[in-house]
């Protein structure tokens, strides 16, 4: 198989995970994708190649030299709870020229240069788009297929001296829990690159300081004919917690560094309110500080109605990365001189989302991250460029050489 024919085939698995399951892997439906993976690699020698009880899939593309590092690959097989990922039609654009591309006719669904700007970069790429009624996958099933093509290249082109290559395939990346399982000390690699993200120029290694918190409102149901000074109705309440935070710090006035509070999901009724966020800043000190506005609301709004009305509950997610990797700087550069062979002048920019490789990086393997060449993650209008694939395999390939 070219890479191509691995995407294609990869995507036609429905892997979507489920952030309110309770098993692990949260769908066992993630399990096809992992068994025909370790069915791949064996075949192409990986003679380790496994499926464990968490759904990961482990295997080593054995060196021919001592020489080097230890280095790993890691994507991750689940998709996207935020939209179907079920018999996706996957579109085909050779020779990209620019022009509007049209995904539903049906839909008047079209991925349009002018509302998608990253498209302009793309062409005279070869694109994979979804039919509009589906993501696509590329995030990740592209990173899966780069490591798959890398591995399959490594096994034909035996002069081509490596130290052992540790490579993983990880589950439910996309509500969370993508390392909870995860054996560091097992896949026994001396740093790793994640290969999940967007356009191939850029490499990742500062992500947000990451925390969910979850709001519960307990009021006082009275019947609204008698309500007068006795009501105290948990709905209004979340809306007056939720007007509380700086409203600057809502997801959709922020890029770059900025930080945010997003509500994403609300319920209630008189009696019951809960608010569940996520809180995100790259800087650790503006994370806690947001955090105390949060407390300072509670507080405040448990004073104002004269007894604990509010419940709040706040957990960290993940850490910045960057703290660790400025401190293995070396991983970076040996990324840099990789691209740089392959004509690519690579450039830092954070991670706006998480990342398997910012829990990995604090579990004890330093693990920047590096582009896909895919772009609009998690709806209808996802796509990936082949072309950009392909030069992934190419950087993957430099980066192991020794």
């Amino acid at each position: 198989m070219n890479i191509e024919e691995r995407f294609l085939k990869y995507v036609s698995f429905d892997t979507q995970s489920d952030e309110y399951s309770k098993t692990t892997p949260s769908t066992l439906k993630q399990l096809e994708l992992g068994k025909e993976l370790v069915k791949e690699m064996l075949e192409i020698g990986i003679e380790d190649a496994h499926l464990d009880e968490f759904g990961i899939v482990y295997g080593t593309i054995k060196g021919n030299s001592k020489n080097g590092d230890v280095i790993g690959f890691i994507a991750h097989m689940d998709t996207s709870p935020d939209a179907s990922g079920k018999n996706i039609k996957p579109q085909k654009i050779t020779n990209y020229d620019g022009s509007i591309i049209e995904l539903n006719k049906n839909l008047n669904l079209s991925l349009d240069p002018k509302e998608f700007p990253s498209l302009k970069k793309m062409i005279g790429h070869d694109l994979i788009t979804t039919d509009g009624t589906t993501l696509l996958g590329g995030d990740d099933k592209a990173g899966v297929a780069i490591i798959m093509d890398l591995a399959d290249h490594l096994s034909k082109h035996p002069e081509i001296k490596h130290n052992d290559i540790k490579i993983a395939f990880t589950p439910d990346e996309e509500v969370g829990r993508g390392t909870d399982n995860f054996d560091v000390k097992k896949f026994n690699a001396k740093y790793a690159y994640t290969l999940d993200g967007g356009d191939i120029e850029e490499y990742n290694y500062e992500n947000f300081n990451a925390y969910s918190a979850k709001v519960e409102i307990t009021g006082k149901s009275i019947h609204p004919g008698d309500a007068k000074n006795k009501m105290v109705n948990a709905a209004n309440i979340a809306i007056e917690f939720e007007n509380m935070l700086p409203a600057d710090q809502k997801a959709y006035y922020t890029d770059g560094h900025d930080g945010f509070n997003h509500l994403h999901h609300l319920e209630g009724n008189c009696e019951k309110a809960v608010l569940e966020y996520i809180i995100r800043n790259h800087d650790l000190s503006l994370a806690k500080k947001q955090i105390d506005d949060f407390k300072r609301i509670k507080n405040y709004l448990d004073d104002k109605y004269g007894y604990e009305l509010i419940k709040l509950d706040i957990n960290e997610s993940y850490l910045n990365m960057a703290e660790v990797i400025k401190e293995n700087y070396y991983i970076i550069e040996k990324l840099k001189s990789a691209m740089n062979k392959v004509g690519i002048e690579g450039h830092a920019s954070p991670i706006r989302g998480g990342t398997d490789g910012a829990r990995l990086t604090f579990m004890g393997l330093p693990c920047p991250n590096i582009g896909t060449g895919g772009a609009n993650f998690h709806g209808p209008f996802e796509y990936v460029s082949l072309t950009m694939m392909k030069q992934a395999v190419k950087i993957l390939t430099e980066i192991i050489k020794v």
